[in-house]
This record gives structure tokens, C-alpha cells and sequence, in this order.
């Protein structure tokens, strides 16, 4: 009998083990999928112009010397995507060392407020900080979380049109969690975009010139990212419709889930 339980036990194990390899397998694929499409779009943008110079559109020097610097912009904006995307990998793989310590989540939130309030005044939209008194404690990589959550409010930042975007931090003593949630007044499906393709046969100097200043990750790829980045650090991120009834599509939430440091 007790045979008969271990190897139940071994194949409930086994079992476990080929779902998490086969959903690991899955993320990878998606993932490689996705930077692919990434990095078609620069590269559009690359072929765009020069297509615009092979096909003698250039009215003169001037003009042709404006379409090489913004594939020179495009170009450098595709390195910067590629080292973003790179460098997040080899955290993933454990080839770049995250900086681990204690932290205060306050002191975070509150730099992360800093670095986006700016902005989001740019665009005529505002930022709520609302902090529980209580100090919070996590283990994470200081620099690099503030980076993650920065990037997701500016995220948000670029996919609203009114109201603000509110910032609330919490304590979840069951689980023994702080909980982050970044409220932002836009429709689920916008996080699910990727980058668009430039459509070169279509292209003008002024579509070409409008597509490359916007050139950026898109709102899929930075979620996906900052997952990777901030699960390594041992949390949690996950994406939220939290519409009122009657209202869909008009809330997301972003919830970040922190593991807590008991301080004696």
C-alpha cells in the first residue's frame, strides 16, 4: 500500500511537472512571437524611408538627407527596443544578477509618482497617490522595480484620453502581501495591442515621419516585460477589467502582488 502511494505521489509530480513545462514552453513561444513582431515595426519604418529615396521621391538633397536621419532615428529607437527585450531576457535566464534587498514600498511608490506626475501634466491628465501610513517592506531590486512600474504608468499614460490614473498601495496581512494597484480609465483590449506594421507601399514622407516619432513598445510587449521583470523579484502582475456594470471596457486595473518583509 505504501508502494502504491508513492508512486501515486511521483505521478502526481511527474504530472505537475509537464504542465508547468508545457505552459512554460507556451510563454516562450508567445513571447518569441511577439519580439519578433516587435522589431518588424523599426525595421518597417527603416524600409519605408529608403524605399521613399531608392524610388527618387527626394526633391532635392535636403530632403534626402531628412529621410536618412529619421531611418537613423528609426535605427537607433530598434537598438534601444532590442537591448530592452535582451536585457530583460537574461534576468529571466539568471544571466544578469538582479540587486535583491530590503526595500520600502513607499519610498518607491512615491519616486515612481515623481517620474510620472511630469508627464502625465504634459498631457493634461493627473496622478493620484493614495499610501496606507503603515511602512511597507519587500525584498526587490530598487531600481529596477521602479523602473517596471514606471514604465506601466507610462504606459497607461499614453493609452488614456481623460480623468487620472490612481496608485494605491495596500496590505493583504492573509496572505501576508503588499498590493499595488494602478487604476487606469482604459479598455482592457488596448493592453492587449502590439505594434502596427508601417505599410511602406502606402507610405509618405509625413506618414512615415508621424509613424517613427511614435515608435515605442507596444502596450502588450511592456506588460509581458515588466511580468518577467517583477515576477523574478518573487511577485506578481496581473491585468484587470474592473468596469462598472453598465460601463464596459472603461477600467483596468493593474495588480501587483509583493511578498512582505517582517521587520523585528
Amino acid at each position: 500500500m505504501e508502494r502504491i502511494k508513492t508512486l501515486e505521489n511521483q505521478l502526481e509530480a511527474t504530472q505537475l511537472a509537464y504542465l508547468m513545462t508545457a505552459q512554460i514552453s507556451q510563454f516562450k513561444s508567445g513571447f518569441l512571437a511577439k519580439t519578433a513582431h516587435e522589431l518588424r515595426s523599426p525595421l518597417s519604418s527603416l524600409m519605408g524611408l529608403h524605399q521613399l529615396i531608392l524610388e527618387d521621391l527626394c526633391e532635392d538633397p535636403q530632403e534626402e538627407k531628412e529621410f536618412l536621419q529619421q531611418g537613423f532615428e528609426a535605427a537607433k529607437k530598434l537598438v534601444a527596443i532590442i537591448d530592452r527585450i535582451v536585457t530583460i531576457s537574461k534576468i529571466d535566464y539568471g544571466k544578469i544578477d538582479l540587486n535583491i534587498e530590503t526595500v520600502c514600498l513607499n519610498n518607491i511608490l512615491e519616486e515612481v509618482y515623481n517620474l510620472t506626475e511630469f508627464q502625465a501634466i504634459n498631457y493634461n491628465y493627473k496622478i493620484e497617490l493614495k499610501q496606507i501610513e503603515t511602512k511597507i517592506f519587500i525584498q526587490a531590486d530598487q531600481a529596477r522595480l521602479i523602473q517596471a512600474l514606471t514604465t506601466l504608468v507610462d504606459t497607461g499614460i499614453n493609452l488614456i484620453e481623460e480623468r487620472k490614473i490612481i496608485i494605491t498601495s495596500q496590505l493583504n496581512e492573509r496572505e501576508d502581501a503588499a498590493i499595488v494597484f494602478i487604476d487606469i480609465p482604459s479598455s482592457f483590449r488596448q493592453w492587449e495591442k502590439q505594434q502596427e506594421d508601417l505599410q511602406t507601399s502606402d507610405s509618405t514622407l509625413a506618414s512615415v515621419k508621424n509613424w517613427n516619432n511614435n515608435l515605442q513598445l507596444s502596450p502588450s510587449m511592456n506588460l509581458i516585460l515588466c511580468q518577467t521583470l517583477l515576477g523574478k523579484m518573487g511577485g506578481d502582475l496581473n491585468l484587470l477589467d474592473i468596469s462598472p456594470q453598465g460601463e464596459p471596457e472603461t477600467l483596468t486595473r493593474l495588480q501587483f502582488l509583493m511578498p512582505l518583509v517582517r521587520l523585528s
